[in-house]
């Protein structure tokens, strides 16, 4: 080999190792990404809010007279049935103690009434005797008449005495009565606590359940005084259940009454579902975990999946529902990690065998995990989730192991 050929290898050789010095050098690296194939299918557009169930009719149990109530013959949880059951008995309050002076006032009352009924009783006897007499005359009066032996005038005014010596007896009998019942309200001051407490069914006013149900609470456990109107017992049905749900406002404006809901978070396997019944006229305002005040309104919603399917669902349980306020069955849909706007719009970085391509795209309704596809990309397109700033147009891509 001569001395020229061997430079000249000497310098191929050199020149193809400056070279590829220079690519390693100045070569871009593929940026890892997450990647996500785009696909048809149903989507759901929701208000989201926490809920509560409650039963759709509590039935109140109240005290009807003041007095004590005695110990709950019911506990929280116990079945009911309608007329059957007693929930409560009320036992009316018992006479109160005489101070000195009110004891000896209501004796003289007892003495005033014992001798009220005492002259009441002679005007009787009087009345009585009067009425006596005035039959025996009445009666020779018609005997006479009827002989012809005196006037008939006669006779007319002996039935007219005889009508009002009856009609003062009636009115005697009666004073007789008032004065028996003045006197024995009079003693009825003088009885002692204790002393009138009766036994049995009589002494007490007994409760029965109105309707056929499961109690729910007992506001008085153990015996104790009680006003008339103090709720005892609260009754209600299980498996009449409605739930209520918190939303704001701005959020409510949309709503109607027959919108769908799916519950999740109620602790059986399957989401329920739930119908719109009604919202509140009027919202409220509430203050936020984060202190800002915002205007609440509660929504009324009945579960439509069968009894059977929400078991041990009961009163006053947390439950999340999801209200569909839009649905499609076959939608484009594209991840929001994937989109971000720019010059005014959105757009999303497309993978293009490795290489990231800057995709501007028209999106109609939105969820909270993805975006309605109206224009810009295509079913089985590969886009850029959460893309960072080493992102750019024209970026090699490649995309990270799944776990």
């Amino acid at each position: 080999m001569s001395l020229q050929t061997r430079h000249y290898i000497v310098g191929v050789v050199g020149a193809a190792t400056i070279a590829g010095l220079g690519w390693l050098a100045f070569r871009t690296e593929p940026v890892s990404v997450d990647i996500a194939e785009l696909a048809r299918g149903p989507m759901l557009v929701t208000v989201n809010a926490d809920g509560e169930t409650r039963i759709r009719d509590v039935f109140e149990v109240s005290a009807p007279i003041s007095g004590t109530a005695r110990r709950a013959p019911v506990e929280v949880g116990d079945p009911v049935t309608q007329g059957e059951t007693v929930v409560a008995v009320v036992e009316p309050a018992a006479p109160t103690l005489l101070d000195t002076r009110s004891r000896e006032q209501a004796q003289a009352a007892v003495r005033e009434a014992e001798a009220a009924l005492r002259l009441a009783e002679a005007q009787f006897r009087q009345t009585e005797e009067e009425l006596a007499y005035a039959q025996s005359q009445y009666n020779r009066a018609r005997t006479l008449a009827d002989r012809g032996v005196t006037a008939q005038t006669q006779l007319e005014d002996a039935s007219q005495i005889l009508s009002i010596r009856l009609a003062a007896r009636e009115a005697a009998r009666s004073n007789v009565a008032m004065s028996t019942s003045a006197l024995q309200r009079s003693r009825a001051a003088l009885i002692e606590p204790g002393a009138a407490a009766g036994t049995g069914e009589r002494c007490c006013v007994t409760l029965r359940a109105p309707i056929t149900g499961t109690v729910l609470s007992v506001d008085i456990v153990s015996e104790g005084p009680v006003t008339a109107g103090t709720p005892l017992v609260s009754i209600g049905r299980i498996d009449d259940l409605e739930i209520v749900a918190d939303l704001l406002s701005v959020d409510a404006v949309g709503l109607k009454p027959g919108d769908r809901a799916i519950v999740e978070r109620w602790g059986g396997a399957d989401p329920l579902e739930a119908e719109l019944r009604s919202l509140e006229p009027s919202a409220r305002t509430k203050v936020s975990a984060l202190g800002i005040e915002e205007q609440r309104v509660d929504a009324i919603f009945d579960i439509s999946s069968p009894p059977e399917a929400r078991q041990g669902l009961g009163d006053h349980y947390a439950v999340y529902l999801r209200i569909v306020i839009w649905q499609g069955e076959d939608v484009l849909q594209v991840p929001l990690s994937a989109l971000f706007r720019r010059d005014g719009g959105w757009v999303v970085f497309r993978d293009e065998d490795g290489i990231a391509t800057l995709t501007p795209v028209t999106i109609g309704h939105r969820n909270g995990t993805a975006a309605e596809v109206t224009d810009g990309l295509a079913p089985g397109d590969r886009v850029i989730l959460h893309p960072s700033d080493a992102i750019a147009d024209k970026v090699p891509v490649v995309e990270r192991p799944k776990n």
